[in-house]
């Protein structure tokens, strides 16, 4: 009887430790740079790791209204960077993206964030015109606009490619990512946002990273 009852608890607490294991294998990545901060705790010492996150920016959104990173506190964000011109990639990227938004609409943990990197063309007003003409409403759904050298500055931030290029449709080259931001600022995903297939994989991660927070 002893042996049954033993081995029964030890079952349980092997269970719960391969639980506990998978919960962390399927937790997402943290991307970018990070350091180790040593410090003492109640007489122990602890060794913390610091994570790379996203710096301050301020930008001014489709509505005329500063957009700032203060603005995205406590939710998790998909951010991009295009033009409203763009010749290329910037039409399949806002379609996927559009999907994105229609699924997660209205969710109040969930925000978009895109870039302009032509700010002399694409003026608050271009901006709220094109956002209308894709159908999106309300505050969810953030375009920014700003110094062309800060939104250059800012995609660096995000570890894609936003810059000038004589040699690149209209003049400009961009990365055609969308990236996943955690409620800490933290990158925790990268997607090509220009296929359904990645997409998918944003809106299926999406579900992962609410879910980490809902267990939290």
């Amino acid at each position: 009887m002893f042996s049954i009852v033993k081995s029964g608890t030890l079952l349980i607490a092997l269970s719960s430790v391969l639980a506990a294991c998978s919960s962390q294998e399927n937790r997402l990545p943290i991307y970018g740079e990070r350091d180790t901060v040593t410090k003492v705790v109640d007489g122990k010492t602890v060794t913390d790791t610091i994570y790379y996150k996203i710096p301050p920016f301020q930008f001014v959104n489709q509505d005329s209204l500063p957009v700032s990173n203060t603005m995205f506190d406590g939710k998790i964000y998909v951010t991009d960077f295009f033009f409203v011109s763009c010749p290329t990639i910037c039409p399949k990227m806002k379609t996927q993206m559009k999907r994105v938004y229609d699924k997660f609409k209205g969710n109040p943990d969930v925000m978009i964030l895109s870039h302009t990197i032509d700010p002399q063309r694409d003026t608050p007003a271009v901006l709220k015109e094109f956002a209308t003409n894709l159908g999106i409403t309300g505050n969810q759904w953030q375009f920014a606009t700003g110094p062309r050298a800060e939104i250059f500055k800012t995609g660096k931030s995000y570890m894609v490619v936003a810059q000038e290029d004589a040699g690149a449709p209209g003049g400009l080259l961009h990365s055609g990512h969308f990236v996943l931001v955690d409620k800490e600022k933290h990158v925790r995903g990268m997607y090509d946002g220009t296929t359904e297939e990645g997409a998918d994989k944003l809106m299926a991660d999406m579900e992962k990273l609410l879910a980490e927070y809902q267990t939290k």
